[in-house]
């Protein structure tokens, strides 16, 4: 099931994007050849990496782009659109060969994440909807690992629908937060859509509705003896909500042999009151009920709980998880690398800033990841020319893109290509993944990893460098543009 109409998005895009096409049609440029790399310059919060997603929005996107008379009327209305374009917007057909990271990946700054080929009018076309899709679920996805290596193989589940900022990011949001490692949503439309288990109890408003908290747990307990989940800190917790959960599980759940219960404490000292609570179900029989833990939680919170000896089973993250509230900007950008002269020669093309992070690596390129044969561990990722080989008998040196000094020699290592073509000439030739499909690639290259980057401060920083060829294509355009 769509719950979006895609074929209404193709007007999502920046209004430049429209004006520069326009302008290489009057230039008589429209069966000039770009390339174009998607490539991010920082990870959020200082961490070591991100988890790529977004792609498979992407892919429906590209595959349902068309404009239609209402959209040609727009432009002509704005009287500043020729009609050569307007024609052409009427023909449209997306024919730009695509290369990208599969959802799932471990990617790091400066590399492609994806690589865009074809006629200039329309690789510059998806930028904004490319940029948007990766740089938001990216994000959350990247997000929601931390938080889930912070609870350290305790069950995580997204609760943050309600205060996403809108449908989009809600949805798409907790796509995003089950590809980073979240077991399940609250939201039913995402379970609908993309098959993402929804999850979801009661809240304190059904318990108030009850002339008491003990009514309220039974009924509950009667309604969903199987899914039984009782949120005990309406009144007190410690006090009134555990010992009713017990009487409840008492009288309701144990005489049917039911042994899957929980509670769920959304207020208050969460370790103190876990540990209390543990001990209270612990000395009434109920070793086996969960405890679960909500309210405004992040990597750090939940570490500092489980630092703190906190007896909790798993934990409902919402605001600060689908918000990615502590950083939420991934930043990606999408850069202009080379042009192809009709002869098929390559030119690259550079952009230069006084901010050395904005300075741009020019060329086709791919990407390759290096892996110690003896530790299965990733060493380095190395950026090459797109037609560049890796000789996996000799030792190769890496270096620095920018402290060239800083030097490492590998040797006895192998080699994979990070980036899979997509798209060929506007025709899909790529599988989409499922959901189980991304997390296994999640889990494989999150295992590759050293712990060191793994680590929320100060994470070693994996060498992303440039083949020297590509090194010498960018000093010598630095040089020219000097």
């Amino acid at each position: 099931m769509d719950w979006k109409n895609y074929e209404n998005l193709t007007m999502l895009s920046d209004f430049y994007e429209f004006t520069m096409m326009n302008g290489y049609l009057e230039n008589n440029m429209e069966n000039e050849i770009a390339y174009f790399d998607l490539y991010f310059r920082k990870v959020p919060d200082d961490g070591g990496f991100i988890i790529v997603a977004g792609l498979e929005e992407i892919v429906k996107y590209i595959q349902n782009l068309r404009f239609n008379e209402e959209d040609i009327e727009y432009f002509r209305s704005k009287k500043m659109f020729g009609e050569k374009f307007l024609n052409y917007l009427k023909n449209f057909k997306f024919e730009c060969d695509v290369w990208a990271m599969p959802e799932g990946s471990i990617a790091f700054p400066n590399e492609p994440l994806m690589i865009v080929r074809g006629p200039a009018p329309q690789a510059q076309l998806i930028e904004t909807f490319a940029l948007l899709s990766l740089n938001h679920q990216s994000l959350i996805a990247t997000k929601t690992n931390r938080i889930v290596r912070a609870a350290e193989g305790r069950v995580v589940m997204e609760f943050g629908a309600r205060r996403a900022q809108g449908v989009d990011a809600t949805v798409l949001g907790a796509r995003a937060a089950f590809i980073g490692g979240a077991t399940a949503t609250s939201n039913t439309l995402t379970d609908i859509t993309y098959k993402v288990p929804a999850f979801g109890t009661m809240a304190h408003s059904w318990i108030m509705m009850y002339d008491s908290e003990y009514e309220a747990f039974k009924a509950y307990a009667k309604t969903f003896p199987h899914n039984c989940s009782l949120l005990v800190d309406t009144y007190n917790v410690l006090k009134s909500g555990v010992p009713n959960a017990i009487k409840v599980f008492d009288e309701v759940l144990k005489p049917l042999g039911i042994t899957n219960m929980s509670i769920r404490i959304d207020s208050g000292d969460l370790a103190y009151l876990s540990k209390k609570a543990r001990k209270m179900l612990d000395d009434a029989g109920y070793e086996y009920c969960s405890i679960m833990a909500s309210n405004s939680l992040d990597e750090y919170t939940i570490s500092d709980l489980l630092e703190q000896g906190a007896k909790l089973d798993g934990f409902g993250v919402g605001e600060r998880l689908i918000t990615a509230k502590s950083d939420p900007v991934l930043g990606g950008v999408y850069k202009l690398s080379a042009i192809e002269k009709s002869d098929g020669t390559i030119i690259p093309k550079i952009k230069i800033s006084e901010n050395i992070e904005k300075i741009t690596t020019p060329g086709f390129k791919t990407v390759y990841r290096i892996y110690d044969k003896q530790t299965g561990k990733a060493e380095a990722d190395l950026i090459t020319l797109h037609d560049e080989e890796i000789d996996e008998t000799k030792d190769l040196e890496i270096f620095h893109p920018i402290h060239t000094w800083k030097r490492k020699t590998l040797s006895n290592f192998t080699t994979k290509k990070l980036l899979v073509k997509i798209f060929e000439k506007g025709k899909l030739i790529y599988d989409l993944p499922s959901l189980e499909q991304i997390n296994k690639r999640r889990d494989e290259q999150l295992e590759e990893q050293w712990e060191e980057v793994k680590r929320f401060e100060h994470p070693h920083l994996f060498h992303v460098d440039l083949s020297q060829k590509l090194w010498d294509i960018r000093y010598n355009l630095l040089s020219q543009n000097r």
